[in-house]
C-alpha cells in the first residue's frame, strides 16, 4: 500500500510529538529518540536542501504505522484524519502533483521490502539532493518508507542483550553492533527491492531507523491505550490478563511478542464481550 499525506495546513508547533510518542508509542525509545530529533530538525529548517527520508524496519507490529500516524497527526492540524489522506497508484504524478500544491507533503510507502527495484527508483529523482522535478522543488517534501527488512537481525540484537541481562534501553543507535548488521542486512538481502535499489547505493535516506519487538510490558501499555480508546474504564487486572495471553517467542522463554501491539484492539474487545456476555447470564 502507498499512501501520501497532503495537509493544506501544516501545525504551527511540533511540541505535541514529544508527548504523543512518550504517550503512546512504547517499546522503542531508540525510533523515538531519532525520530524527534529528525522530524523537528527538518520541519524547522525553512530551506533544506533535500526532503527527509527516514526508513522504518522490524518485524511485524512493532509500531512501524503506529509511528508514520504519530507525526503525521503532529504535523498537520488535521493529521491522519485529513482528507488528503490519500492510497495512490500512478506513483510519480500524485507525488508531483501533491507537492507542487504544498511543499510540505508527507509520503509513506508500505512494504518497501516487497517493491520491485525500478518501481524504487522511480520515486528517486524526488529524494535528491535539491531535488526539483519538471519545475517544482521537493526539498521540504518528508518520505518514510516502511519495511521489515533487517527485522530478525534486530530482534536478534535484542535478543541477544536480554539474554545477557542488559537493559533494552542502553541499546542505541550508536552501537556499533546493531547499525552495521542493519546495514548489511539492508544491502545483501536478495529478496528485498532495497538490494538493487540507487535511493540506497546513492545514500538518499537519511536514518536507518530500526523498531524493537516488544516485551509483555509493552503490550499491556498497548492494552490500556486501548482501553481508553474504547472508553473502558482503566483495568489492570483485564491489561495483565489480555497482554499474558498474546503470544511470545522464543518458546521457552517467551520474551518478545509475535504480533507486537497489532492485534491488542481485537483481543481486548472479545474480552470485553465475554465479560459483558457473563454479566448478562
Amino acid at each position: 500500500i502507498n499512501i501520501v499525506i497532503c495537509q493544506l495546513h501544516i501545525s504551527s508547533h511540533l511540541s505535541g510529538l514529544e508527548e504523543d510518542l512518550r504517550e503512546n508509542f512504547f517499546g522503542q525509545h531508540i525510533a523515538s529518540n531519532v525520530i524527534l530529533s529528525a522530524v523537528s530538525l527538518f520541519m524547522t529548517d525553512s530551506n533544506p536542501n533535500k526532503p527527509l527520508v527516514l526508513s522504518f524496519h522490524g518485524t511485524s507490529g512493532t509500531g512501524k504505522n503506529h509511528a508514520a500516524k504519530i507525526i503525521a497527526r503532529n504535523l498537520y492540524k488535521k493529521g491522519e484524519d485529513s482528507k488528503h489522506l490519500h492510497l495512490f497508484i500512478s506513483v510519480n504524478n500524485a507525488i508531483h502533483e501533491s507537492v507542487s500544491r504544498f511543499p510540505r507533503s508527507m509520503f509513506i510507502f508500505d512494504e518497501m521490502d516487497k517493491m520491485h527495484p525500478q518501481l524504487i527508483d522511480a520515486i528517486k529523482p524526488f529524494l535528491d539532493y535539491n531535488a526539483r522535478v519538471d519545475g517544482v522543488s521537493f526539498r521540504k517534501a518528508v518520505f518514510i518508507f516502511l519495511s521489515n527488512t533487517a527485522g530478525n537481525v534486530i530482534t536478534g540484537v535484542t535478543l541477544d542483550y536480554w539474554r545477557e541481562g542488559l537493559y533494552r534501553e542502553n541499546l542505541w543507535m550508536d552501537s556499533k553492533e546493531l547499525e552495521i548488521k542493519i546495514s548489511e542486512n539492508i544491502f545483501n538481502d536478495k529478496k528485498s527491492g532495497f538490494l538493487h535499489s540507487s535511493i540506497v547505493d546513492e545514500h538518499l535516506v537519511d536514518h536507518y531507523i530500526p523498531f524493537l519487538p516488544l516485551e509483555l510490558k509493552h503490550v499491556r501499555q498497548c492494552v490500556l491505550v486501548e482501553m481508553a480508546h474504547l472508553n473502558v474504564p482503566q483495568d489492570s487486572d483485564l491489561a495483565d490478563e489480555v497482554a499474558g495471553n498474546m503470544l511470545y517467542f522464543p518458546k521457552e522463554e517467551r520474551v518478545f511478542a509475535v504480533k507486537g501491539c497489532k492485534s491488542v484492539r481485537q483481543k481486548l474487545a472479545l474480552y470485553i464481550d465475554s465479560q459483558r456476555l457473563k454479566l448478562s447470564s
